[in-house]
């Protein structure tokens, strides 16, 4: 007996529709390169042209790479929205209600493999700093609770991104209203101290829920006291998660009527 054959069904439906959406991801080359390859550009770009001109009284390497890869764990959402909207559009999912396949396994395949995804490509984003001389000084569990931190994080966004998809009615609109999620990075402290900012956008900096997150992983990372931006971080990407899971299921069902 194989071992599919164990599994209960709506486990199974998740893991079979999981290993498709893994496939058209290793299929789809230029999805898979462009969401390694942009992150890394952006990191060059940052260090190695911005770098020189922002004062932060140490080297901007050490203060740029947890932004980056808080940006690079949001990259790869837009292909969910793109995927989910893409099966909505296309007839996939009317063929899969002719088959005994629960529905909600289908958004929970395209959720789990964009978590996948994010994590190989913010794998190969952190190896590529530090060959560029990013030294971070975490132990294990710090390393741990990063990666906890970050997949929390990748599943919320991508629930968000597949309620996207649910959401309109084509794929152009579900890659672009997926991709402004990816600005809030950039008005954080993932690249320069709030403090920096004009006063209009200090206010947002400081408190947007890409901030939080940007400074635990940060504070993790170098060493430095987390203190509550870990828990505002969970607070935050939790919450949206469990809005994009709900908004989802409901959008699914009205849909796939």
């Amino acid at each position: 007996m194989s071992a599919y054959s164990k599994t209960p069904g709506p486990l199974l439906d998740v893991a079979v529709l999981l290993g498709r959406s893994l496939r058209h991801s290793a299929r789809s080359v230029d999805a898979t390169i462009s969401a390694i390859v942009l992150p890394l550009l952006i990191l060059c770009v940052f260090v190695f042209v911005f770098g020189g001109a922002i004062d932060r009284g140490g080297e901007y390497l050490t203060y740029v790479v947890p932004g980056v890869i808080v940006l690079c764990a949001a990259f790869g959402t837009a292909s969910t929205a793109v995927a989910v909207n893409q099966d909505m559009t296309t007839g996939v999912i009317d063929r899969l209600r002719s088959l005994p396949v629960v529905g909600s396994a289908v958004l929970a395949g395209h959720v789990v493999a964009s978590v996948v995804r994010n994590v190989v490509s913010t794998a190969v984003v952190v190896a590529v700093a530090v060959a560029l001389g990013f030294r971070p000084v975490a132990s294990l569990s710090d390393w741990v609770a990063v990666l906890g931190l970050l997949v929390l994080f990748m599943a919320g966004v991508s629930a968000l991104s597949a309620a996207f998809g649910l959401l309109v009615s084509s794929v152009e609109a579900a890659g672009g209203l997926s991709f402004v999620l990816l600005f809030l990075p950039y008005v954080s402290s993932g690249f320069v101290p709030p403090e920096t900012m004009p006063a209009v956008l200090r206010g947002f900096a400081a408190h947007q829920p890409m901030t939080p997150l940007i400074e635990s992983v940060r504070a993790l990372l170098l060493g430095t006291p987390v203190g509550s931006s870990a828990w505002l971080a969970v607070a935050w990407w939790g919450g949206f998660g469990a809005l994009g899971v709900v908004a989802a299921g409901l959008l699914f069902r009205r849909r796939a009527r």
